[in-house]
């Protein structure tokens, strides 16, 4: 199973605009639904998503983050628009 300061750190690598984890981001395993939690934070708007196990495995150990990449850059977006709006 993927370790959460390694997906810490392969997020803040492959989506730097998603800042620091600990800082603007968390990272958390739910064990109710067998995923990671990626909470995203700015002030006080929270958005969160779960990462498959599936998927951050792939991204650490074969270098397939795009799926990744793609949902982290999402909420990154969604919640610049949450705060602009």
């Amino acid at each position: 199973m993927a370790l959460k300061e390694d997906i810490c750190r392969k997020i803040e690598e492959i989506i730097p605009e998603a800042g620091r984890c600990g800082t603007d981001f968390s990272v958390e395993y739910d064990n109710r639904n067998h995923a990671w939690v990626v909470d995203l934070h700015q002030g006080r708007s929270h958005l969160k998503t779960f990462v498959e196990d599936t998927e951050a495995e792939n991204c650490l150990t074969g270098d397939r983050c795009i799926p990744l990449g793609l949902q982290i850059g999402q909420l990154k977006r969604n919640i610049d628009l949450y705060r602009t709006s």
